[in-house]
């Protein structure tokens, strides 16, 4: 079995890379990530083995790109001319308004390994055996984390929304 093309890959998998990214970052850092992760992935690419994981090694490689953005953001000061008033919204405020915004700034509020894990489980579709090798944890752990994350989202973004119609419950 061959690899296919590179392009096949950013066609199949670049929703998901960009919403992994999205996951953990804001959109303009977001889509940056997501170009790095590619720009990664094509140097690499002539090296993987044929029968690796594609979705999985490019969720790896997103989330070190994230990773790196939001080390290299908390690692420098950003001058401002006034310190703006705190407030609820701040987080949205300088980004445009999307669908689901407030989901996804739900979900980067999210403690760190809850958001990571709902990103890779939930959003990139990835089995809780490869989220826990992407998050250097134990599968139980992967998957506890996982439906940590849920459980607050649903706390927090779903009961704001107002009460969720019956249909629409998962049961465990």
């Amino acid at each position: 079995m061959s690899l296919p093309p590179f392009d096949r890959l950013v066609t199949d998998y670049g929703q998901v890379v960009l919403r992994v990214c999205r996951a953990l970052l804001p959109i303009h850092d977001a889509e940056d990530a997501a170009a790095d992760a590619f720009l990664a992935a094509l140097e690499a690419y002539p090296r993987l083995r044929p029968d690796s994981d594609l979705k999985a090694w490019l969720v790896t490689i997103a989330h070190r790109k994230a990773v790196d953005i939001l080390r290299r953001r908390s690692r420098h000061a950003v001058p401002v001319p006034e310190l703006p008033e705190p407030s609820l919204g701040a987080a949205s405020a300088a980004e445009p308004a999307l669908p689901d915004e407030q989901l996804w700034i739900a979900v980067r509020d999210l403690p760190s390994k809850q958001r990571h894990a709902v990103a890779y489980h939930y959003v990139a579709d990835l089995a809780h055996a490869d989220v826990a090798a992407i998050m250097g944890t134990r599968e139980v752990a992967a998957r506890r984390n996982a439906a940590d994350g849920i459980r607050a989202l649903r706390r927090s973004y779903l009961a704001a929304s107002g009460p969720v119609p019956p249909s629409s419950r998962t049961r465990r």
